[in-house]
């Protein structure tokens, strides 16, 4: 092999670097775009005699940039690629046992952390692109640190960061040394659009395309959020000749490695490069002196209400968007358009957030079960993930079965960890596996992890089930709706036809073959001791295999069971409670279970874009429950009861059953019956207002007796010991709640009650007339005049403390006088009252004297 080069800015570190690795102490390295970190560091190690030990393996956050970087060390090197410099990503390996220089992704390390925990072969690691904040590449450097801390004190590590501050990861390693490189960059000339355009993304990128083309005479890289992004601004510049003598050229992670290596590779004719963020760091692309970049990226976040990381169209950083604009200036000045405005740059977060904080967390913590660390909180982690988020891969592992009860990892979670999938499809290729449908379950799991092939294709989609279909009667007949339907199986069906040769399947041929080389990928890593013997991969699904794909579906998405609102309905209810619609070119049209496996949960109902059906017995017995529930039924206005069987949390069917007074009855006919308390027993007997009203009196005005209250607390500890025996509103308006009201009070309370505020008072005629208590308010009595006759003072309650208010009635029985002073009344108003009733009422008792006066019943003057 020859000599690395040293004209790398990150050659003036390199001593350092080598220095602290020889001792085992890890290093910190930031280095700007354009510092040569990737393809300097790995060859200076390999120089300094460090992978005498075991292998240097570069870790890189995706595919692309692993292989690309394999590629530049080994030409720097002039190494054989594949000997002593290779790569490992998922699917593609070039590499030997004696490999020297092996650049893989996070994905394939944890894997290989899973099956060797100590990475016996490897001497040094080196975390590449580690300001990306990937979940993934923050398992491994705790993984690492736990290693190297614990078990191998040999182990060599290095961090390395183009805009990440350094400071945190040193800190987190304790006695790592922290080194700093320049960076090699040339001015960019940044553009910014005028305001914000609503014109859709392909539109703004023609716009700005030829001035981009005419300001520089390089390659422009033009930065889109993902693939149909890419595919619709490349067709739109293809159709208005923008391109003139230059070859539009898409770039992304799932591109063939042939393609992606045509755009790396330099080239004499000039370059339009579409990307996603996969150009935004690690690959260098010879020759770009322009980037247009749309501002946008598609972000994984993890989405609790449907169990499943989702990608969000956002607003990238300043951070992201300062990489994406130094792609222009690598190599000499260039220009970048920047599709948003300069005013709206600064409000832009500063950085990512660390994918740990967002994305679901279920994949890293099946990869620590099997690693033995049963608890993430006990895990050393750079930023801990959110307590929510570990509840939630723990609640969604133990129902994949995945891990047990101890959070130790089962069976099926070993094979689990052998697929390169989320757990999800994981487990769906396990217990198809096990099923005997394992080669079905392989094209499933890619159509669901690739691209779809059938979207945007140039012919209507004909369904096997034949809706539209375009395929033959005797197949469409075959596949008959006898089964419920599936759109996986549907999906699975149509590119099965395809690979047979059958023509009228409207689908994207270059899609579809890179998902039938996934599915075979696939297939050929589902563990041999999870297969079972009757798989045939060489056989179409029939009907049993279209069940056992089905269960297998539901193995994976146990919580994702839906039931229809109504019967014919698009819109049901998944389990957690969420309104679901299916999308409206499902297969799934009849069946009343159905599970919701592609779910886009951006509006109020998640739009199910894939489903596929359940019945019931399929599901597992362990999450069946059956309860009788009580409920309040506004019609009847009484508590009814129906017996409900559930799965988890979802109602899959109901009868009604009778419905006997207990505390949970109780309950329910209290919280409707207390919201209008009053109106079920003061419009029925007044009684029972006036008792109230009594002993709020005395409660109020000699609250040193300590009676108990009947404010609405006490009413309402009244009603609910009334709703104990009873189920309907109706039955309580005719309850005794007098007798239960006066049933709080004992023998002598009673009697302090009447005394201090009693219920009617005998006057001087003989006559026991009531007395009237409201809050607030004195006590009244409403009395004819001629019947207190006798009476010299105003009768006091509440123990002296309180007058009786006395309105004096004429013979009409209409006030005449209100008085709180009935001796006053007598002394300085009764003479004109007198006057004036002994002229209307000759017939009645008018004493000049009304004290010495005998009071009458009926004011008649009393007989000679």
């Amino acid at each position: 092999m020859n000599q690395p080069t040293t004209d790398l800015p990150v050659a003036r570190c390199l001593p350092e670097i080598v220095a602290a690795v020889s001792q085992s102490r890890p290093v910190v390295l930031k280095a700007p775009p354009g510092a040569g970190k990737t393809t300097g560091v790995p060859p200076a190690l390999l120089t300094a005699g460090i992978a005498k030990s075991g292998q240097i393996v570069l870790v890189q956050p995706r595919r692309l940039a692993a292989r690309s970087a394999a590629h530049r060390i080994a030409h720097l090197l002039g190494a054989d690629l594949g000997k002593d410099v290779g790569y490992h990503v998922r699917f593609d390996r070039r590499a030997t046992s004696s490999t020297k220089i092996l650049a893989m992704t996070t994905g394939v390390l944890l894997r290989r952390l899973s099956s060797d925990p100590l990475l016996e072969n490897a001497a040094c690691v080196i975390l590449d692109e580690f300001h990306e904040r990937s979940l993934e590449m923050d398992l491994v450097l705790g993984m690492l640190e736990r290693i190297r801390t614990t078990l191998r004190e040999d182990l060599k590590l290095v961090v390395m960061s183009a805009t990440l501050d350094p400071t945190p990861i040193v800190d987190f390693l304790g006695d790592a040394t922290a080194v700093t490189s320049e960076g090699r960059a040339y001015p960019v000339d940044i553009h910014y659009s005028k305001s914000l355009s609503r014109d859709r993304i392909e539109q703004q990128i023609t716009d700005v395309l030829p001035d981009v083309l005419r300001s520089t005479a390089g390659h422009v890289l033009v930065f889109l959020p993902g693939v149909g992004e890419i595919r619709r601004t490349q067709r739109a510049i293809e159709q208005q000749g923008l391109h003139r003598d230059a070859v539009v050229m898409p770039l992304y992670g799932d591109l063939s490695p042939q393609d992606q290596d045509a755009v790396m590779a330099p080239s004499d004719r000039r370059k339009i490069i579409l990307a996603t963020n996969v150009a935004e760091t690690s690959v260098t692309i010879p020759g770009v002196t322009g980037v247009i970049d749309s501002g946008q990226a598609r972000v994984m976040r993890f989405e609790a209400n449907v169990g499943m990381p989702a990608l969000r169209l956002e607003p990238i950083s300043q951070a992201s968007a300062q990489q994406r604009s130094g792609r222009a200036g690598r190599t000499e000045p260039g220009v970048c358009w920047r599709l948003w405005p300069a005013n709206s740059h600064r409000s832009r977060r500063e950085r990512e957030t660390p994918e740990i904080e967002r994305n679901d967390f279920s994949a890293a913590m099946l990869t620590l079960a099997a690693w033995g660390e049963r608890d993430p909180a006990d895990f050393p982690w750079l930023t801990p993930p959110p307590p929510a988020s570990v509840h939630a891969a723990d609640k969604l592992l133990r129902g994949l079965g995945a891990i047990d009860d101890d959070a130790s990892v089962t069976a099926i979670g070993m094979h689990m960890l052998a697929l390169p999938l989320h757990p999800r499809l994981a487990r769906f290729m396990v217990a198809a596996a096990q099923r005997g449908v394992a080669q079905q379950a392989a094209i499933a799991a890619a159509l669901l992890t690739e691209r779809d092939p059938f979207r945007g294709a140039d012919r209507p989609i004909g369904t096997i089930r034949g809706r539209q279909s375009n395929l033959s009667h005797d197949r469409a007949d075959s596949l008959s709706d006898s089964h419920a339907p599936s759109d996986i199986v549907d999906r699975v069906e149509k590119l099965q036809a395809f690979a047979d040769g059958d023509s009228r399947i409207a689908i994207q041929v270059g899609v579809a073959k890179q998902v039938q080389r996934v599915a075979k990928q696939l297939l050929r890593l589902v563990p041999k001791a999870a297969i079972a013997q009757a798989d045939d991969p060489t056989k179409s699904v029939d009907r049993s295999d279209e069940e056992s794909l089905m269960r297998a579906l539901l193995a994976a998405y146990p919580d994702r069971v839906a039931r229809r609102r109504n019967p014919g309905s698009d819109r049901g209810v998944m389990v957690g409670q969420r309104g679901v619609k299916l999308d409206s070119r499902s297969v799934v049209r009849s069946s009343e279970l159905f599970l919701c496996i592609d779910v886009d949960s951006k509006g109020t109902e998640a739009l199910v874009r894939a489903a596929s059906a359940v019945q019931v017995e399929w599901l597992d017995e362990r999450l069946i429950r059956w309860v009788d529930e009580p409920f309040f039924n506004p019609t009847t206005r009484s508590v009814v009861a129906r017996r409900r069987c559930y799965f988890d949390d979802l109602l899959l069917s109901e009868s009604p059953i009778e419905c006997k007074p207990c505390e949970t009855v109780g309950q329910l006919l209290f919280q409707q019956a207390r919201k209008d308390i009053e109106r079920l027993f003061s419009s029925k007997d007044k009684e029972i207002s006036h008792f109230i009203a009594r002993v709020r009196f005395v409660t109020q005005h000699l609250p040193e007796l300590s009676l108990p209250a009947l404010d609405q607390e006490g009413i309402e500890s009244v009603l609910l010991q009334l709703c104990q025996s009873r189920t309907s509103i109706d039955e309580l308006g005719k309850a005794p709640w007098l007798d239960h009201f006066r049933g709080r009070y004992s023998y002598d309370q009673l009697q302090v009650i009447e005394q201090n505020a009693p219920d009617r008072m005998t006057v001087p005629s003989g006559n026991s007339i009531r007395i009237q208590y409201a809050d607030g308010k004195p006590p009244i009595m409403e009395v004819r005049i001629q019947e207190l006759f006798g009476w010299k003072e105003t009768p006091q309650l509440a123990g002296g403390q309180v007058p009786l208010q006395l309105h004096l009635l004429g013979p009409n029985r209409r006030p005449q006088q209100i008085t709180e002073d009935l001796a006053n009344f007598w002394s300085s108003t009764y003479g004109q009252v007198r006057k004036d009733l002994r002229r209307r009422y000759p017939k009645h008792h008018w004493p000049e004297d009304p004290t010495t006066a005998k009071a009458t019943h009926n004011g008649l003057k009393p007989r000679s």
